[in-house]
C-alpha cells in the first residue's frame, strides 16, 4: 500500500537528485578559475570532470541494484551522506589532488536517481507514479541547467568553493528528512550483490570512458586510447558472460533484451551525446570573441543566462510530459523530444549570428530534454519487474552518460581539429559539430520508433521470462 507522506517524500527525491544533477554542470565553467586558485595545469584540472563522470558511471548501476537487494531507503540515506562529505571534502580541498578525491565521492550520488525512481514506483500510488517520474525528471534535466546558470554567478560573488558548501548544507537537510520521514521500500530482489560482474562492470567502464575523454590530449591513434579501447571490449564480454552465468546478477540481461528496455536504451544512447555535447560546447561558442568571426565574447555569466531559456524549458516541458503521458502515451513523447532536439541542432548549425538564436534554439533544446527525459524513465519502469527498477533504470541513466561522452568526444574533435593562428576553432568546425548532433538526436527519434506499446511489451516479458511474469503482468 502506498504511504501518507508521498509528497515530503517526493521532495526529498528531487532535492537528492536535483543537486547531484547540478553538481554534473555546476563545476565546468568555473575549471579556469579552479585552475589559476590551485595552482594547476588545464589538463589536470579537467580531472575534476573526468573523476566525477567515471565515479557516477561505475556506482549508478551497483548501487541502484544494491537498493533493489538491501532497501531503497537505507541505500539512498547512506548516498545522501556520501555526497554530502564528498561536497564538504571538496569545499575544504587544499589541492587539486584531494579535490579530485572529492568528485570520486562525490560520483557516488549518480545511484540516487535509480533509488528515486524505484521508491516512487514502491510508494506511490499507481496513478500517481507516472506522474511523479515525470516531475522527478523535470527536476533532473533542470538541475543541469541550474548549473550552467548559477556557476557564473556564484563564482563572482563569492568564491568557487561555494559551488560546493551551497550543495553540503542542502544534502545535509534533505539527509535529516529522508532518514525521519522516507519509509523503507518493502520489496526485495533476491539473491546477492555479484561482485565479480560489479568489478568487470567498472572496469570495462573506466576502460570506454577513460579514453573518450582523454583522447583529445592523448591522441586518437595513441597506445593509451587504442589500448583501453581494446581493454573495454575483452572486459564487456567477460561482464556478459559473468552476468549470464550468475545465479545473482548485477544487471539481469534478460531484462535488457525486453523490446521497450534496448530500444529506450539505443535512443538515451543517442539522445545522451546529443544533450551532453550541447551543454559542454554551446556555452563556449557564445563565449568565443568576436574576432573569431563569430561568437559574442560572452562572459561565464552571461553565457549561463543565455541557458536560461534551456533551463525554463527543461523544467516546464518535463512537468508537462506527466500530465500528457497518460494521453499520448511515453513513446511519443520521447519521439517528440529527440525530434525537437534534432531541429534545434539542425537550426542552430544554419542560424547562430544573433544572440536571440542562441537562446531561442535553446529553449527548444530543453523542451526536448525535458520530454525526453520523463518519457525515458517511465518507459523503463514501466517495462521492468519491480525488483529490477533500480540496476535497470540505473544502467539507462549510465547508458546516456556513455552516450554524451561519445558525443563529447566526437564533437571536440570537429570544434577543435583545426584551429585558426589565435588558437580559437574555426566557425566551421561548431557548424559541422551542430549538425552531426542534429543527426545524432534524428537518429534517436528513429530508435524511439520501435519503442513497442506497453501491452505488447507486457506481452513478450511473459513469453521470454516466464520467471518474471507474475511481477509484470500485474501492471498489464
Amino acid at each position: 500500500m502506498p504511504r501518507k507522506s508521498t509528497r515530503l517524500t517526493f521532495a526529498v527525491l528531487a532535492t537528492g537528485a536535483g543537486v547531484f544533477s547540478m553538481l554534473q554542470s555546476l563545476i565546468a565553467p568555473a575549471l579556469p578559475t579552479v585552475q589559476h586558485a590551485l595552482h594547476t595545469s588545464q589538463s589536470t584540472a579537467t580531472w575534476v570532470m573526468t573523476a566525477y563522470l567515471l565515479s557516477a558511471s561505475i556506482f549508478t548501476p551497483i548501487l541502484g541494484r544494491v537498493g533493489d537487494l538491501v532497501g531503497k531507503k537505507r541505500t539512498l540515506v547512506a548516498v545522501l551522506v556520501t555526497v554530502a562529505v564528498g561536497c564538504l571534502l571538496a569545499a575544504l580541498a587544499p589541492g587539486i589532488g584531494v579535490l579530485i578525491v572529492a568528485r570520486v565521492v562525490q560520483g557516488v550520488g549518480g545511484a540516487l536517481f535509480p533509488l528515486s525512481f524505484g521508491i516512487i514506483r514502491d510508494e506511490f500510488a499507481a496513478s500517481e507514479v507516472s506522474g511523479s517520474i515525470s516531475n522527478l525528471s523535470a527536476v533532473i534535466a533542470a538541475g543541469g541547467g541550474v548549473g550552467m546558470v548559477a556557476a557564473g554567478p556564484i563564482v563572482t560573488a563569492l568564491d568557487y568553493r561555494w559551488l560546493f558548501w551551497i550543495p553540503v548544507a542542502i544534502v545535509i537537510a534533505a539527509t535529516l528528512i529522508a532518514v525521519r520521514y522516507v519509509p523503507e521500500s518493502p520489496r526485495r530482489a533476491e539473491g546477492n550483490v555479484n561482485w565479480l560482474g560489479a568489478v568487470l562492470l567498472s572496469a570495462w567502464l573506466v576502460a570506454l570512458l577513460l579514453p573518450l575523454s582523454q583522447a583529445g590530449k592523448w591522441g586518437w591513434g595513441s597506445a593509451r586510447v587504442l589500448g583501453l579501447f581494446a581493454a573495454a571490449v575483452v572486459l564487456f564480454a567477460l561482464w556478459l558472460y559473468s552476468e549470464a552465468r550468475s545465479r545473482t546478477p548485477l544487471i539481469d540481461l534478460r531484462v535488457m533484451r525486453l523490446p521497450a528496455v534496448w530500444t529506450t536504451n539505443t535512443a538515451a544512447l543517442l539522445f545522451g551525446a546529443g544533450m551532453y555535447s550541447i551543454w559542454s560546447f554551446l556555452p563556449g561558442f557564445v563565449q568565443t570573441p568576436s574576432s573569431a568571426g563569430y561568437g559574442f565574447g560572452a562572459s561565464v555569466t552571461a553565457a549561463g543566462l543565455l541557458m536560461l531559456p534551456m533551463l525554463v524549458a527543461m523544467f516546464l516541458s518535463g512537468v508537462l510530459s506527466g500530465r500528457l503521458e497518460p494521453v499520448v502515451g511515453a513513446k511519443s513523447l520521447l519521439v517528440a523530444g529527440a525530434a525537437l532536439g534534432a531541429v534545434a541542432c539542425g537550426f542552430l548549425a544554419l542560424w547562430h549570428d544573433e544572440r536571440w538564436q542562441i537562446a531561442v534554439v535553446a529553449g527548444m533544446f530543453g523542451l526536448g530534454i525535458g520530454l525526453a527525459f520523463a518519457s525515458m524513465a517511465n518507459l523503463i519502469v514501466g517495462s521492468v519487474p519491480a525488483d529490477q527498477t533500480g540496476a535497470a533504470t540505473g544502467m539507462n541513466a549510465n547508458i546516456r552518460t556513455i552516450g554524451g561522452s561519445i558525443g563529447a568526444a566526437v564533437t571536440s574533435v570537429l570544434v577543435t581539429g583545426h584551429l585558426q593562428s589565435s588558437g580559437l576553432p574555426y566557425e566551421s568546425g561548431y557548424t559541422h559539430g551542430f549538425a552531426l548532433l542534429a543527426v545524432l538526436c534524428l537518429a534517436a527519434a528513429l530508435a524511439a520508433l520501435l519503442v513497442p506499446v506497453r501491452r505488447a511489451a507486457v506481452r513478450r516479458v511473459v513469453t521470454e521470462a516466464p520467471d518474471v511474469r507474475e511481477s509484470v503482468a500485474t501492471r498489464g
